[in-house]
């Protein structure tokens, strides 16, 4: 049975019954089958022994002023039943107030990582990701953290602050779900009427255009996603292919691990999606 907290006191005391390893998925809610991957992973993460925690939390401090924080999904009745199917231990879903008492005077500066791509067209919204991913770590105490391939840039910070500030969690990825028809699997897609969706399809449709690309080199990569996206009745904020640890630029002679990355607004929605593309001697792909 999955057990729910909704005050810091409740998880405090549900958390202290609670095996180990602790495997702890962060979430915003509106659950859906890309969050049920995440889900299954961590629980072959916590085995047979261990305890799956999820977060449910719209955390305000990572919208803009222009941002969909009022009409973001909020499904928490169909959340915890989800989380109950897939066995999840204990549900930590609080009110803005229980994480935030009080606005914080000291938050996470995300580094130069952050404020490119998703950091340059959403302004301060990776500090707050960082803040709020740092006070569920010190709350829920996990061995473990699970996130998703689908938010490279943010998986890669979670992942740098972990080890630079010694927080002793192993963060994991997981790799992007994708509906049958290759669209990523998003909280936001329920926003797109049909026509919409057909459009959003040319974000995976580019990408591995690109992907198929890659023996060719970074700019084969990057003219081949372009010449799809281009002509697509779409708002595109950036396609780009970068570097999968620093986020720099990967440039005509690069070789290793990159990330070919796409943002665009479909109507009003807006999406993001990526593919790891290797070069040279790498041959880590796909996702």
């Amino acid at each position: 049975m999955t057990g729910v907290a909704t005050t810091r006191a409740e998880l405090a005391a549900a958390r202290a019954g609670l095996s180990a390893p602790v495997v702890l998925v962060p979430t915003m809610g509106a659950l859906h089958s890309g969050h049920r991957s995440l889900l299954q992973q961590a629980s072959e993460i916590a085995g047979t022994s261990g305890s799956v925690v999820v977060t449910i939390f719209v955390n305000p401090r990572q919208f803009g002023p222009n941002e969909d924080l009022d009409r973001y999904p909020r499904t928490l009745d169909d959340d915890l039943a989800l989380c109950a199917e897939e066995g999840v231990a204990l549900v930590f879903a609080p009110a803005v107030r229980e994480i935030y008492p009080a606005d914080p005077l000291v938050t996470v500066d995300p580094g130069p990582a952050g404020q490119v791509l998703e950091g340059e067209f959403r302004p301060g919204f990776f500090g707050g990701v960082l803040t709020v991913v740092l006070k569920l770590f010190a709350l829920t105490r996990p061995d473990v953290a699970v996130f998703g391939q689908k938010d490279a840039q943010q998986l890669a910070l979670v992942r740098q602050m972990s080890a630079d500030f010694n927080l002793g969690v192993e963060v994991i990825p997981v790799p992007t779900f994708r509906d049958p028809d290759g669209l990523a699997a998003s909280s936001r897609n329920r926003y797109l009427s049909g026509a919409e969706r057909a459009v959003a399809l040319t974000l995976p449709t580019a990408l591995q255009a690109g992907l198929a690309e890659a023996k060719e080199g970074p700019l084969a990569v990057l003219a081949a996603a372009r010449a799809l996206l281009d002509p697509a009745p779409l708002v595109l904020d950036y396609l780009a292919l970068v570097d999968a640890q620093t986020f720099a630029p990967a440039g005509a002679a690069f070789t290793g691990t990159a990330l070919l990355l796409v943002a665009a607004r479909v109507g009003s929605t807006r999406l993001i999606d990526n593919v790891i593309v290797g070069f040279g001697d790498s041959v880590e792909r796909g996702n």
